[in-house]
């Protein structure tokens, strides 16, 4: 029985999420995050003094999302950081894991912020209360300024990368939620309706819901290490069985290292044997460069024992190894 390992590694990192491919480093959105956060702090500070002053539960409430949004973007934030940190030990991959469990946390976070403004509004219905209206107008106006800044700074980024969209997505979300509440001062200023002050969160809650939704999906999809969005699993196993010499693509596998950089496995059989590092080379580099991943392993094998994947259920064949080529390109 023989044995004979060929290791071929090729350097190289793009980013990109799904088909974006050059997006830029979050860790880079340092400025726009201690930014952010220092307005918002600031602001959730007056917002709940004026609400307390002008008897506005509905400043008070917005002042307590505005907080879960605080925590949102240092979670997102301190992801962005850790996902720069270089393999080390049992991390092999780094911390870049953290941006997606940070898009997975902000999502659950605006979903609760959404269930606890849904649940104080029906609560003002049953109960309307004197608002001061000029106040909440105010204060609220001033809201709309500092998240529609906040979301300014992560448009570029939240396109092609999804902890920085659960950033945007947070910010905007807060922008709305604060014209509502403007609008409603307003109304309520000419008209003494105060049904309009719930009644208009209600309509926000349900906007920050859908468009939550799918920050929410895909942050779960990629915890469970589903292939991302933008990356059509079945072009890429294409691709793979036309290259010269390929028979079949098998143990293929695509998943997410955190929010902008994607990996992929797989055993290629090629009957003819390793066909050279070159051939290699080029294959991963076009991996890289159409189908956004960023770091491949590629098995070659000459097909002349059987070979299951583990997780289809069927069992490796442990009697004849025959010749192994394997090719890592990171």
């Amino acid at each position: 029985m023989s044995h004979d390992h060929h290791h071929d590694h090729a350097h190289g990192h793009s980013h990109g999420f799904g088909h974006h491919h050059h997006m830029p480093d979050p860790a880079n959105h340092g400025r726009a995050f201690a930014l952010a956060i220092g307005l918002n702090t600031l602001f959730v500070a007056i917002e709940f003094i004026y609400g307390f002053i002008a008897h506005s539960t509905a400043l008070m409430a917005d002042a307590g999302h505005n907080l879960s949004d605080v925590l949102g973007l240092v979670l997102a934030w301190g992801a962005a950081m850790l996902a720069r940190s270089a393999p080390k030990g049992r991390y092999t991959y780094g911390l870049r894991g953290s941006s997606i469990l940070a898009a997975l946390g902000n999502g659950l976070l605006l979903m609760i912020a959404c269930g606890a403004i849904a649940l104080e509004a029906v609560q003002r219905f049953l109960e309307p209360a004197p608002v001061q209206g000029m106040t909440v107008s105010i204060v609220a106006a001033i809201g709309v300024a500092i998240n529609g800044f906040s979301a300014w700074l992560f448009m570029a980024g939240s396109k092609g990368d999804l902890n920085l969209r659960g950033a945007y997505l947070h910010m905007a979300a807060d922008a709305a939620l604060s014209l509502g509440v403007v609008i409603s001062g307003l109304v309520i200023m000419s008209t003494g309706w105060t049904w309009i002050d719930p009644a208009v969160s209600l309509a926000i809650v349900l906007v920050i819901v859908l468009g939550t939704w799918s920050l929410l999906r895909e942050s779960v999809q990629l915890s469970m290490a589903a292939v991302p969005p933008g990356v059509d699993a079945g072009a890429v196993r294409d691709y793979l069985g036309r290259q010269p010499g390929v028979k079949e693509v098998h143990d293929l596998h695509i998943w997410a290292m955190s929010t902008t950089e994607n990996a992929l496995t797989a055993h290629v059989v090629m009957p003819g044997g390793y066909p050279g590092d070159r051939v290699l080379d080029e294959m991963v580099a076009k991996l890289r460069s159409d189908f956004a991943i960023h770091h491949c392993t590629l098995q070659v094998e000459e097909g002349t024992t059987h070979h299951g994947c583990a997780l289809s259920g069927h069992d490796h064949d442990d009697h004849d190894h025959g010749d192994h080529q394997h090719a890592h390109a990171h």
